[in-house]
């Protein structure tokens, strides 16, 4: 077994050991698209999850960048992760300077982003498509049979986390799960905006310090950033975890 073989192999069992009772998906789906970045070579990773009415949302990213793409392609209901999603099917964009014709709005706004071409994977189980894992890459090219492969691999374990408490046989818990999640993420994105500005920190270390700061006191991601946006958090707490153990801004 390779190197590589054994980081895939490890992360794949670390990822699927956080499939407990009470898992927090927002981090799960946050910690899924770093490893993405470490394990696939791509520039950026991000995953829209869909809501009760059947809208995509954006949930996780592993950058800033990535983050806005993904809004900009739900705003503009245009690009390759939604057809992704609503074809259940994986789509590849080698290069996006080529896609102009295709996604005239997406093309523009990936290229002033800096990414050069996608690859979007579904978040299937069977025949329920629960949203995208969507894969950006700095530079244009196809990635490989098997990194492509690996990376519907870690897809396939994000939708088992999403789908794994009985929801199979229970569609509307699959409904206030997903519901749940879309719920903590805006939650954690007014989070991020409070923090920046208290602390005078980039969005992204502000995230960085919310994760921290939850995981330190073993509480759910959503009910931190639930704290912050309702004043009742202790801020200098959390920027205490700056000084503790700094975290360079992406």
């Amino acid at each position: 077994m390779t190197a590589s073989d054994q980081q895939a192999r490890d992360v794949l069992v670390a990822l699927a050991d956080t499939l407990v009772a009470d898992f927090d998906i927002i981090d799960f789906l946050d910690v899924l698209t770093g490893h993405c970045v470490d394990l696939l070579g791509v520039t950026a990773a991000g995953v829209l999850l869909v809501d009760h009415r059947g809208t995509l949302n954006m949930v996780a990213a592993s950058t800033e960048r990535a983050r806005v793409l993904e809004l900009f392609q739900l705003q503009n209901d245009e690009g390759p992760c939604l057809d992704c999603y609503h074809s259940g099917e994986v789509v590849v964009c080698a290069d996006i300077s080529e896609a102009v014709g295709r996604w005239p709005l997406f093309a523009r706004a990936a290229a002033e982003a800096g990414f050069a071409a996608v690859h979007a994977l579904p978040m299937r189980l069977r025949d329920t498509v629960v949203g995208g894992l969507n894969l950006f890459s700095a530079q244009p090219g196809r990635l490989s049979t098997d990194v492509v492969g690996l990376g519907q691999a870690l897809a396939n374990v994000a939708t088992v986390g999403i789908l794994h408490q009985r929801t199979i046989r229970h569609s509307e818990i699959v409904v206030e799960q997903l519901q749940a999640t879309l719920d903590s993420r805006i939650l954690l994105e007014q989070a991020k905006g409070v923090l920046s500005e208290r602390l005078q920190v980039t969005v992204g270390d502000a995230f960085l310090l919310l994760r921290e700061y939850s995981r330190r006191g073993s509480r759910m991601l959503a009910d931190v950033a639930a704290d912050v946006v309702d004043g009742s958090a202790d801020v200098s707490a959390i920027a205490a975890v700056a000084a503790s153990d700094p975290t360079p801004t992406e």
